[in-house]
């Protein structure tokens, strides 16, 4: 699982996100799915670049905030730590490492949007397991699928 931050002006939200791959290795390429229920969808359209955050399975915490809330109710950074990344999205403390990259397509994907993001940024933050999908199956999306 990983969590992706966006920001467009002012605005800035974020979700849990459990379909991405890598898309390429030269150039670096990631695809990262966004359902087109959420918030973090709607800025997305409008923006630039995303980052893509590596939980660990001890952000578990993280992973329910960000799966569980819904930026339309909630100001979801208000309850965590972060910085300003790239492209003046949010960058959050204490994952594993995040990745950042511009947006280069979107494709409609069903109750999905694609984003083919060419890989800008990068950095490792700590050591962990990766957060598996079992790891919040039991979570209640912040927005109906």
């Amino acid at each position: 699982m990983v969590i992706v931050t966006v920001a467009v002006g002012e605005e800035r939200d974020g979700c849990l996100v459990g379909f991405f791959t890598q898309a390429s290795i030269e150039p670096a390429r990631l695809i990262v799915m966004l359902s087109k229920a959420n918030r973090t969808a709607r800025l997305a359209h409008q923006a630039s670049e995303l980052v893509v955050h590596f939980a660990r399975a001890a952000d578990r915490e993280l992973a329910a905030l960000f799966g569980e809330e819904t930026g339309d109710h909630v100001d979801k950074f208000s309850r965590c730590s972060w910085e300003v990344g790239p492209g003046g999205a949010p960058v959050l403390r204490g994952t594993r490492g995040w990745t950042s990259g511009t947006i280069l397509e979107r494709l409609d994907a069903g109750d999905h949007v694609a984003h083919l993001l060419e890989i800008s940024d990068a950095r490792v933050d700590s050591d962990g397991e990766q957060l598996g999908s079992q790891a919040v199956s039991a979570m209640e999306a912040g927005h109906p699928i």
